[in-house]
């Protein structure tokens, strides 16, 4: 088996979630090869992106990612991670759902293992022993090489790996938390205590809280989409101070917004990288531009006082 992939090492991860929605298969290969050429080789999708949008199934994302590898004979050097758990028909964490919804997304992605399997979400009907004795005999039989969490309470997450160590089975060695500058709760007071205990890694999704930490949404009333309004609802005094305070740090290191707020992100205690997505290749290279970034305590100490 490969030497493990170092989470810290990717600049941030590369989230799947817009390739086949609103990226296209020609704008997904462009921002994948975007980010291998500024350093990244970590790219996370799911077999349910985006199985809510009407006119897509799910697997959208997992199918244009295969097909990118293939063309580019790259597989050996992407670090593969997709998740069950919330497709439709695969919506739960039996162990015959994960075994063949597993075995679906090698198909679409066109290769015999994945390098971090998620469970999307807790699944609190299905035994936990039952769930972990499966992922972990994925591990065994080469089929994933480590697992991942998304979606448990802290409580469910600490039982999950009480499960697996009292089986003496593979266990969670990532989790997946809703963490940014202007969504620090529950993470900092309940979720990262638990991670630094059991020495697991973080890797925030809503990195960029939906577009809000880019600086592109500054006036109400003017949300042309679900994700556009999803991020007004920061636009009150404490985002605004955020904002101000990334305008003047971007200007200062001659950066991004957004390159400025996932460095904020990458600085946090347990953070391995945080994840965030691209449409474009325009936005990508305002989110590579993080690759480069240090931030001073004194920038540090700015945001925090303007986010807390």
């Amino acid at each position: 088996m490969a030497e493990a992939h170092d989470l810290a090492s990717d600049p941030f991860v590369l989230g799947g979630n817009v390739f086949g929605w609103t990226a296209g298969e020609a704008e997904s290969f462009a921002v994948l090869d975007g980010y291998v050429e500024a350093g990244g080789r970590h790219v996370d999708t799911a077999d349910s992106y985006m199985a809510s949008v009407p006119g897509l199934s799910g697997g959208e994302s997992e199918e244009i990612v295969g097909r990118w590898m293939a063309q580019r004979r790259n597989r050996d050097e992407i670090h593969l991670a997709t998740k069950v758990g919330r497709l439709p028909g695969h919506d739960d964490l039996r162990p015959a759902t994960i075994r063949a919804a597993l075995e679906a997304s090698l198909r679409r992605l066109g290769t015999d293992h994945v390098d971090l399997y998620y469970a999307h979400v807790d699944d609190p009907d299905t035994p936990l022993a039952d769930t972990m004795e499966t992922f972990d005999a994925l591990v065994r039989e080469g089929k994933v090489r480590r697992l991942a969490a998304s979606g448990y309470s802290p409580a469910r997450l600490r039982e999950a790996l009480d499960t697996s160590a009292a089986g003496g089975w593979a266990r969670f060695e990532v989790f997946q938390e809703h963490y940014n500058l202007v969504h620090r709760e529950p993470f900092e007071s309940e979720v990262r205590p638990l991670l630094t205990e059991r020495g697991l890694v973080a890797l925030p999704f809503f990195s960029l809280a939906q577009g809000f930490l880019t600086g592109k949404y500054r006036e109400t009333g003017t949300a042309a989409s679900v994700r556009s309004r999803a991020a007004e609802r920061h636009l009150d005094d404490r985002g605004r101070r955020v904002l101000a305070v990334l305008d003047d740090l971007a200007a200062a290191h001659g950066v991004s917004v957004a390159a400025v707020s996932l460095a904020w992100l990458r600085e946090q205690p347990s953070v391995a990288a945080p994840v965030a997505s691209a449409r474009t290749s325009e936005q990508l290279r305002d989110l590579v531009a993080t690759r480069d970034l240090t931030l001073g305590a004194d920038d540090l100490a700015a945001l925090d006082a303007a986010s807390g």
